[in-house]
């Protein structure tokens, strides 16, 4: 059946205009901007009329970063629990992290993941390869035997997220893997080296040796990267101070950062997440800084969150991306790092970027949606025009919600968003043309 939203108003990277958007066949068939349309000429359709609302239609968001636990940790999440709350949260393609039990260091693996996904059929899942064999930072000949071609249709993203690749000669030999494949690696900073360890040694407080080790760590890396000819993104940047090592070395390599990924030679990019633009050190303190409020890298400093949001307005950041990381109410107090983000990222983007003026609803959907695209080399998604990809999520921006804990499908509670007022809410969510989450009455899920 055809579905057809009409005079909703049509977001993308580079379109902000009401229109009447048709879906057929898994993709966006149609998209009139000013002809009267009868939804049914072309046969029976399934009409949601936005007309007197401020609804936006929007690509679905791509999240570069989350863990999913599975295999390994069903009492924090599962594939199935996660897929859920990715859509819910208006997400139709999700890239997990490879710290799993056992690790994600084998294509067979990954592929049994991406066919659970497909079956299940939520969202689009791309596991992620570790850079070393079981995430030990010693043996990256894990990856020297792997194809290139078989690899892209499942692995679009190389990472020992959670963990930094101390011995260099193990990175260089996983970076030149990853050239080989045309693979972007994404990289988690938070080796310090030596000066890191003294600072520790001295009863530094965390805010101290883990900014020492972010930006040490991406100081290193992208050296490394540039040496390898690879195209490196960073992960979570939270600090001012390696957000300008990034926009360095983008600076210093402009030529090649116009070469699309995927296709060779040196190229950055970088994340943000949604807490590191919303929240600071004294939200982590409230919380419980090494409980509830724990997260790595941590909560920064109001100045480091003005950078991030300059980096977002400049261009230096190329995308937002949860680091959903679900864990038990134990573990948390017990210290482990991590929130889950997946069911509220759009919310407190919109709440902190948008609606703070920082930056436009276009704007968010390419760090959302479009570049993310790009980064994957998923040129079929991401924006809104006649063939593309039915991945679609309906939002309310007017919408102002209070975070509950009822409110999350993700087996997990630990969000550092419960009790808090945003703005913002996804209203249905569209994966390859079907609606696989709503909250719109009388649609068939």
């Amino acid at each position: 059946m055809r579905l057809v939203f009409k005079r909703v108003r049509l977001v993308d990277h580079s379109m902000d205009r009401r229109g009447t958007l048709v879906v057929e066949g898994g993709q966006i068939r149609e998209i009139y901007f000013d002809e009267q349309v009868d939804e049914n000429s072309r046969g029976p359709a399934l009409c949601i009329d936005c007309s007197g609302t401020n609804w936006v239609l929007m690509p679905a968001f791509m999240d570069l970063h989350a863990h999913f636990r599975d295999p390994g940790f069903p009492e924090k999440e599962t594939l199935e629990s996660a897929s859920l709350a990715a859509a819910a949260g208006g997400f139709g393609t999700v890239v997990c992290m490879a710290n799993t039990r056992p690790v994600i260091d084998n294509l067979d693996l990954a592929q049994h993941l991406h066919r659970r996904s497909a079956r299940l059929g939520l969202i689009d899942l791309y596991p992620v390869l570790s850079l070393t064999r079981g995430m030990e930072g010693k043996d990256a000949s894990h990856l020297e035997a792997l194809n290139p071609e078989t690899v892209q249709d499942t692995v679009r993203l190389l990472s020992e997220d959670g963990k930094d690749v101390a011995d260099e000669n193990t990175l260089r030999r996983a970076f030149r893997a990853a050239r080989r494949l045309h693979v972007p690696v994404s990289y988690h900073c938070d080796w310090g080296g030596s000066e890191a360890e003294a600072a520790k040694a001295a009863g530094e407080a965390r805010s101290v040796w883990s900014r020492i080790e972010e930006n040490r760590a991406t100081e290193r890396v992208l050296a490394l990267a540039r040496g390898a000819g690879i195209h490196i993104h960073i992960a979570h940047v939270s600090t001012k101070e390696a957000l300008d090592l990034v926009r360095e070395a983008k600076s210093t390599n402009e030529a090649d950062q116009h070469r699309a990924p995927h296709t060779g030679g040196f190229h950055v990019t970088c994340e943000v997440t949604p807490h590191h633009l919303a929240l600071t050190e004294e939200t982590a303190e409230h919380l419980g800084a090494e409980s509830c409020g724990r997260v790595n890298p941590p909560l920064r400093t109001a100045k480091d969150i003005s950078a991030l949001i300059e980096g977002i307005q400049d261009g230096t950041v190329d995308a937002i991306a949860t680091d959903h990381a679900p864990h038990t109410e134990s573990d948390k107090a017990k210290g482990a790092p991590g929130f889950i983000g997946l069911e509220t990222a759009f919310a407190v983007s919109y709440t902190t970027l948008v609606a703070g003026n920082h930056c436009s609803l276009q704007k968010l959907s390419a760090l959302m949606s479009y570049k993310p695209s790009h980064i994957l080399g998923l040129k079929d998604r991401g924006f809104l025009a006649p063939w593309a990809r039915a991945d679609l999520v309906l939002i309310d921006p007017d919408a102002a919600w209070t975070a509950g804990k009822e409110d999350f499908h993700s087996r997990s509670r630990n969000s550092p968003f419960i009790g808090q007022n945003l703005k913002g809410k996804v209203l249905l969510t569209l994966h390859g043309g079907n609606i696989v989450w709503s909250r719109l009455p009388a649609l068939p899920v």
